[in-house]
């Protein structure tokens, strides 16, 4: 068990990743403290090295995952707020900046995008890198241009979220106007940090198959021979443990059947259900179990970037409307079309005409979107076989969405009441609040949290 003094310094790791002395003196001064045991924890039962960086005044957490989740990883930022996933250009971008920056720890934006533009000239030629013009001329249109210079200030701003490097000016101002410039600094500590893999050179990722990548990174130790397609039916009862354990605190839920050798899946022996638990509940997370899926929660928050059930997005609350009668489906495990998900939301807008109004002739972009709130806490899996089709698990069972409607609002100078009026439910559509079925149990039909607000989902 790990104390609970490293509850939360153990719950932000895996959130993020790191702990920032100048971004949160407390944890940092906990962790540092008891870095022996955070050390030993992550490395026992997760495989996880954990590294700290007094001169960087940082504490690292290298994750490494055989099977990466598809839809998480950086964030793009937008008005001070996380947006899409960056696209593959950003993070190309974000490494050439961190390969210029360890040359040269202070530069001016001018200066680093003329050093990337010479590097990408040089490697477009063999193919290994796209070229990188900033300035519309002959040959790069307007448009190619500023999209290049907004891929590289998005870059910028993921590494001064992440705190490997500070700017002394607008980085949204530096991305509009071509003729404003700024000074980036690094702190090398920090930049030698980020890497959480063997050198990509001696690991041969370039004469490996890309399916092969994610196994080769994620290694401890180079092999003397590159792993095959099937090696995961060859994995000792240590690397399935790993395994299972990564998935159980990396994701929202977690499959136990879902494993590839022939023996008794982890997480149905005695042993692996007794120290999954364990490790769950010393990092603060509720589980509830099944046979067939566990699901996984986060009552403070910390040790997530998702905060399902909660918010008042139309997307979100579309999804729990979707949530709310997945499981009163005849067939609740049957493939789900979008044209089922659009009749929902049809019969939604309905009974409150003003819900959804951006979205009145567009209801299949919001179907998606609702379905997509879905998949990310893999309620829904998308459907390999047929666009717009999901199939839904059996973490649907463990959720309960209560529908409230709006309630009429008090009247005013003796005037009847107005549906709505004068509270903050007037657009709202019919689902309010959901909340897993039991939490923190190791058992089914365990009691829900106590609190809504407090519920979440881990990623």
């Amino acid at each position: 068990m790990l104390s609970p003094d490293l509850r939360e310094a153990a719950q932000q790791l895996i959130a993020t990743g790191r702990i920032r002395a100048e971004a949160d003196p407390e944890r940092y001064k906990a962790a540092i403290s008891g870095r022996k045991e955070l050390a030993r924890f992550f490395q026992a039962e997760f495989g996880w090295p954990v590294d700290t960086l007094e001169m960087a005044r940082l504490i690292r957490l290298h994750k490494r995952r055989i099977d990466p989740p598809a839809d998480r990883g950086p964030r793009l930022l937008r008005e001070g707020r996380a947006g899409p996933l960056a696209p593959a250009g950003v993070m190309v971008l974000e490494t050439l900046i961190c390969e210029q920056l360890w040359r040269r720890p202070r530069i001016s934006l001018r200066e680093l995008l003329q050093a990337i533009a010479q590097v990408c000239a040089a490697e477009a030629r063999t193919g290994r890198l796209p070229t990188f013009r900033v300035v519309a001329g002959e040959g790069t249109p307007k448009k190619e241009a500023q999209q290049n210079r907004q891929h590289l200030i998005d870059a910028l701003k993921l590494l001064v979220a992440e705190g490997s490097i500070t700017v002394d000016a607008d980085l949204d101002r530096a991305a509009n106007d071509g003729d404003s410039d700024l000074v980036v600094t690094a702190f090398r500590d920090r930049l030698a940090a980020k890497f959480s893999s063997l050198s990509p050179t001696l690991l041969g990722l370039g004469d490996l198959p890309p399916e092969l990548h994610a196994a080769a990174l994620s290694a401890d130790f180079l092999a003397e021979e590159p792993a095959s397609a099937d090696a995961s039916a060859a994995m000792t009862v240590h690397e399935r443990r790993l395994q299972a354990l990564r998935r159980l605190v990396d994701d929202p839920a977690a499959d136990p059947v879902d494993d590839e050798s022939e023996q008794v899946p982890y997480l149905h022996t005695i042993s692996g259900r007794e120290r999954a638990l364990t490790v769950a509940a010393s990092l603060g997370l509720g589980i509830t179990v099944r046979r067939d899926w566990w699901e996984v929660t986060d009552p403070s928050g910390l040790a997530s970037g998702i905060d399902f059930p909660n918010g008042r997005r139309t997307e979100r609350q579309a999804a729990l409307a979707l949530l709310a009668i997945l499981p009163r489906r005849p067939e609740p495990a049957a493939p789900l079309p979008i044209a089922e998900i659009i009749v929902l939301l049809a019969q939604a807008r309905t009974s409150l005409p003003r819900w959804a109004a951006a979205y009145e002739e567009r209801l299949p972009a919001l179907a998606r979107a609702a379905a997509a709130e879905l998949v990310s806490v893999r309620l829904l899996v998308t459907d390999p076989g047929q666009p717009d089709r999901w199939l839904p698990t059996p973490g649907i069972h463990l959720w309960r969405a209560r529908v409230r409607q709006p309630q009429p609002g008090p009247a005013l100078d003796g005037a009847p009441g107005r549906a709505g009026a004068h509270s903050s439910e007037a657009a709202c559509p019919p689902p309010a609040t959901a909340l897993p079925a039991g939490t923190a149990s190791g058992a089914e039909g365990a009691s829900p949290p106590p609190s809504v607000n407090q519920s979440g989902i881990t990623s």
